[in-house]
């Protein structure tokens, strides 16, 4: 691994497993999804920014651990914030004709700036789900959802991203492992 200066660097969080016996749904599915989001961001941690914006996939020659952290940042703007809660901040797409657009990096796209929006999100989507419980409809007009499924369907995406922050990570440096 390179040693570029460690303010392009993300750290590593903290992470732990949810409760095992939480005392409700929405306890045990923001649990699970605070455990994702930790792994996450724990997979681009230590990583130069050559490293986490590195592209093995010569199938995906677009896809990048920091690109996936920023999926990750619309995927969570437009999921909870957006659809669960109801809020008139702008979706984080961009051009949706053009599928790869956040996997293209510019310089100010360092692990650690990167890691930062997506953890300002995670705040952001937590406000805008504020005392709604798993049975609420969601709040955006014309959505036939609960906030169960926001929460369940960014859990699901969340993860399969982490299977391929996983190999990214691998091809990266080598360091395997959850």
């Amino acid at each position: 691994m390179s040693n570029p200066s460690s303010k392009e660097m993300a750290d590593v969080v903290a992470r732990s497993w949810p409760e095992t016996r939480a005392d409700d749904e929405l306890t045990l599915l923001w649990g699970f999804l605070d455990f994702l989001r930790a792994t996450a961001v724990n997979k681009v941690a230590g990583l130069s920014r050559a490293e986490a914006a590195g592209t093995p996939f010569p199938a995906s020659p677009e896809m990048n651990a920091l690109g996936v952290l920023r999926h990750l940042t619309a995927v969570e703007r437009w999921w909870l914030t957006i659809v669960g809660g109801g809020s008139d901040l702008p979706d984080l797409w961009g051009d949706t004709a053009d599928h790869d657009h956040l996997f293209r990096l510019g310089k100010e796209h360092s692990p650690a700036e990167v890691v930062v929006l997506y953890q300002q999100e995670w705040r952001i989507s937590r406000e805008a789900l504020a005392g709604l419980a798993a049975d609420d409809p969601v709040r955006r007009a014309g959505e036939d959802r609960t906030v169960r499924w926001v929460l369940t369907h960014l859990i699901q995406e969340t993860a399969r991203h982490v299977g391929h922050l996983d190999v990214l990570r691998e091809f990266a440096d080598g360091e395997v492992g959850e």
